[in-house]
Formats: C-alpha cells, sequence, structure tokens
C-alpha cells in the first residue's frame, strides 16, 4: 500500500503510485506520517506532481478525514483545497484553483490531513462542491471520471498547545 494511517479504506481504495508528489509548507517537506501544527501549514505549501507523460494534467484534492474530531469525525472528509489542471512539475498554484486553500484547524487531537493527486483523462469543467463538510473523495474521483489516484501523501496535524492522541 502507497500511503500509512488507514488512509487507504477511509479516504480512498488501494492505488498504486505512479506520479510523485511533493508538498512544502516553507522549507519542510511532508513526508507520510510527518508531524505539523497548525502554524506550520497556515499558508498554502508548494506542490508539484511528476508522472511519466509531460503532457498530463493533474487534479489535486486535499481533505481532513477526521473533523472535527477523530473521534467523532462527523464532517469527514473535509476539503481544504481543490485545484485542477496541473501540469507536470509546475506548481499547483498555476493550476485552477476551484476551491481556495483553507489552513487546517484541529479543535482536538490529531488530524490527518491527506493530499490526493488524479491524472486527468480530459481537461474538463470542475465545479466547487457546496460546502467543505462531508466532501467524499471517492464519490468525486467517479463523478469527473477520475479513476484511482496515481500519487497521495498524509500528516498528522494538531494544534499549537496539542498533545497525544493518534499515533501512526
Amino acid at each position: 500500500m502507497p500511503i500509512l494511517g488507514q488512509v487507504i479504506g477511509d479516504v480512498v481504495d488501494s492505488f498504486m503510485n505512479s506520479a510523485s508528489l511533493r508538498v512544502v509548507y516553507g522549507e519542510k517537506e511532508v513526508n507520510n506520517g510527518s508531524r505539523f501544527r497548525q502554524l506550520e501549514v497556515a499558508n498554502q505549501p508548494r506542490v508539484t506532481v511528476e508522472g511519466c507523460d509531460a503532457r498530463a494534467l493533474y487534479t489535486l484534492v486535499m481533505v481532513d478525514p477526521d473533523a472535527p474530531t477523530p473521534t467523532y469525525p462527523t464532517d469527514k472528509e473535509y476539503l481544504h483545497w481543490l485545484v485542477t489542471d496541473i501540469s507536470e512539475r509546475a506548481d499547483a498554484s498555476n493550476g485552477n484553483e476551484i476551491v481556495g486553500y483553507e489552513k487546517p484547524r484541529t479543535p482536538s487531537g490529531i488530524h490527518r490531513i491527506v493530499f490526493l493527486v488524479f491524472q486527468q483523462k480530459v481537461q474538463q469543467t470542475v465545479y466547487a462542491p457546496g460546502w467543505r463538510q462531508n466532501f467524499i473523495t471517492r464519490d468525486f474521483a467517479a463523478f469527473y471520471e477520475l479513476g484511482l489516484p496515481v500519487a497521495a501523501l498524509y500528516f498528522n496535524c494538531q494544534r499549537e498547545t496539542g498533545c497525544g492522541g493518534r499515533r501512526f
């Protein structure tokens, strides 16, 4: 399995990475399971995708499957960012931002923040959902015929004064 932390199953079905995903907040790169405080992820990260087709376009989805709390994730998946038409090796900020970046807010516990990248079959119009809470990545991917992700990363996020909680 390409990623840990029960993201497979909770957010997406099992898939094989066929592209590389790089996410960097300031000078700190995201690795699966790395820890960040809310202050460290307040600003939009630099996100790049590299596959094997320089003409490919990608869709980026960033969600929190543990909102509002890991114990009672009634808002899962909370959509933090949605960008389409990202060119290979270009920063996601050069894509078509459908839903603007919203920094993770973790009122309690440790939340998994998940980045998923899908390779687009065609360039198409994608509409912003009416709300951020209860976004379902699987349904979104099915509706726009994106298939399975080609890459994914996740990090654990907690508030500045938080401690304890989920450990993967």
